[in-house]
């Protein structure tokens, strides 16, 4: 499959669509909208069954209508995008050979535009579940479905159609909160300023909300939100799916960096079934990273965003089940299966295994009024929402680390100049050859040394002013800045698995394999929760029998996206071996 679908899926933002992907999808109109042969219908068949409309009838509903793909036998499917407001607009007639659906069909979510029949319609359904099978099952036939589904994705965004509609004045910390989880989870949405636009003026009229209910967000399927958290819009758009109590997973993966999308892809492909619990968005830290020049197979460069996109989609089509926002609150390991308790409820999810890929907590630096500046003018990632804010302006950065350079390269064709603070004398310790003589070439990046932040000022509007020390000279210095960005690091995400007892060390990463001592390993043994004589710790698997750690919240893990894709990989023969030696009157328990 081409790359060029999944590079622009989780690039492009509503506000600001590309002029690539406009052309490009142009030109790709027919990958986008493509006439199956007749024995490519015919394998079809098998997948699903026939269902008749009559003329006019909707035959799906945004944000109600939950379907795989429906191939038209008979008549047409006139399909409009759909707002949450009203306004519709035409998008395409799918005649006979042409089926309907996008990216958030495989995983069977509400459907982002309306389907009208026109005539008398005969159409083949194909459930979620099937339409997954249907694209292992033919891989030729697969990879045309999957590439058209990802470029009508594509084309939702560059349209800002499909999504909810956040409503709001311009500069609402609030609306960068929901702008950027939508625009980090590749998700079409429309932001509106009562200011200058009537029907958002019209909307806050009607419901009159108070400073704090702002803003409003428009559910695809009309409902209308009072300052929602990201947990209400992932539950409006079938992000977050009622998660089934009962059921017990092979595995369940905490955290979608790559990591935990590899083990995904990895388990799910050989049969295994897979839930993956993320926090914020898939992608995880590497995510943020504007462009990532040393993984394996992409010379020139490929975005976190868009490499998380594939992966992403990917996982889908092996049937991996993704939900989001859903931060796990705790581990419980005293009983088997396993259990994870989701963060502010009761529900307790069951696992055979458990594999953390939980990452790390972005780092804050102790500035007394930090939190009042979060989303309006602090940032702890620059994806293209944040990049938009800084147009013509100068902006700080700190950081020394790659992820750090690669902000700042990328932030550098948005700002007229990058100030680049670092509390070293130097970067070469932290930061990859590439990127330092990168940040050398370019000339609106001023890298300041043993620098750094004392204070933030400014208003309920945002940062206003930044009052860095030098600390060789032993002076400071005001800037009027409106943006600062801070890649200073991130401590471990394992406070959550105190009550389970998993062993990190002294400064919070997880033991895994030979770290992990007998005197160590879970009082569980003892207790005959678990058999005695299950074979040595594997190298992945921690001081709990059947919870495995990968990726960087791993003690003496390579901080490298491959590293991390590596052991997302490896792990999975390693919960097979687990699986295999369980003893049978334990398996015969899950």
């Amino acid at each position: 499959m081409s790359s060029t679908p999944m590079e622009l899926l989780p690039e492009l933002t509503p506000d600001e669509p590309s002029p690539l992907a406009v052309s490009d999808l142009e030109k790709r109109h027919h990958q986008m909208f493509p006439v199956l042969s007749e024995a490519d219908i015919r394998h079809m068949h098998r997948f699903g069954h026939v269902v008749c409309f009559k003329n006019g009838e909707m035959i799906f509903e945004a944000g109600k209508t939950s379907f795989g793909l429906m191939l038209v036998i008979k008549g047409g499917i006139e399909v409009n995008r759909y707002d949450g407001l009203g306004n519709t607009s035409y998008v395409t007639t799918h005649m006979p050979g042409q089926f309907s659906g996008e990216v958030a069909q495989l995983s069977g979510r509400p459907s982002l535009g309306n389907g009208h029949a026109v005539g008398d319609v005969e159409v083949l359904v194909v459930p979620s579940e099937s339409l997954r099978a249907l694209l292992v099952a033919h891989a030729d036939l697969g990879e045309r479905i999957v590439r058209a589904l990802i470029l009508r994705r594509v084309g939702l965004i560059e349209k800002a159609s499909g999504g909810p509609v956040i409503v709001g004045p311009r500069g609402h910390g609030r609306i960068h909160t929901l702008q950027t989880f939508l625009q980090a989870n590749g998700h079409p949405h429309l932001v509106l300023d009562p200011e200058h636009n009537r029907q958002a003026a019209d909307l806050l009229e009607h419901y009159q909300p108070r400073a704090e209910e702002l803003p409003l967000v428009v559910c695809p399927d009309g409902v209308v939100k009072k300052n929602p958290t990201v947990v209400d819009i992932g539950r409006c758009l079938g992000m977050l799916p009622e998660l089934d109590t009962d059921k017990v997973w092979d595995v369940i993966v905490v955290g979608a960096g790559p990591a935990g999308l590899a083990t995904a892809v990895y388990a799910a492909s050989e049969g295994l079934s897979v839930l993956i619990l993320e926090t914020r968005a898939y992608g995880g830290q590497a995510g943020a990273s504007a462009r990532i020049e040393n993984y394996l197979g992409f010379p020139t460069g490929v975005s976190g965003r868009a490499l998380a996109g594939r992966a992403y989609v990917q996982a889908q089509k092996f049937g991996v089940e993704i939900a989001i926002p859903a931060p796990a609150g705790r581990l419980i390991c005293d009983t088997y299966p396993l259990q994870v308790e989701m963060c502010g409820s009761l529900q307790h999810l069951q696992a055979k295994t458990v594999v953390l890929s939980c990452g790390a907590r972005y780092r804050r630096p102790s500035l007394a009024n930090l939190k009042q500046f979060e989303g309006k003018g602090v940032y702890y990632w620059a994806s293209p929402v944040e990049a938009k804010l800084c147009k013509t302006e100068e902006i700080i950065l700190v950081g020394g680390g790659n992820s750090a350079g690669q902000a700042a390269v990328f932030l550098s064709g948005y700002a007229s100049k990058v100030h680049m603070l670092i509390r070293k004398d130097s970067l070469s310790s932290t930061m990859s050859n590439y990127l330092i003589e990168r940040i050398r070439a370019t000339p609106n990046i001023e890298l300041h040394t043993c620098t750094e932040i004392v204070a933030l000022e400014g208003d309920e509007d945002g940062l206003q002013q930044v009052r860095v020390r030098d600390a060789r000279a032993g002076e400071e210095r005001d800037y009027d800045v409106c943006r600062v960005f801070l890649f200073i690091g991130a401590d471990p995400n394992t406070g959550w698995l105190g009550d389970c007892g998993v062993d990190v060390d002294n400064h919070g990463f997880i033991r895994t394999g030979f770290d992990v001592t007998k005197s160590q390993c879970k009082a569980n043994f003892a207790q005959g929760v678990y058999p005695k004589d299950l074979p040595a710790r594997a190298m992945l698997e921690t001081s709990v029998p059947g919870v495995f750690a990968i990726g960087d919240v791993r003690a003496g893990s390579t901080k490298r996206v491959a590293a991390a894709v590596g052991e997302g990989a490896a792990v999975v023969a390693q919960i097979h071996q687990f699986l295999a030696n369980l003893p049978a009157e334990i398996r015969g328990q899950v």
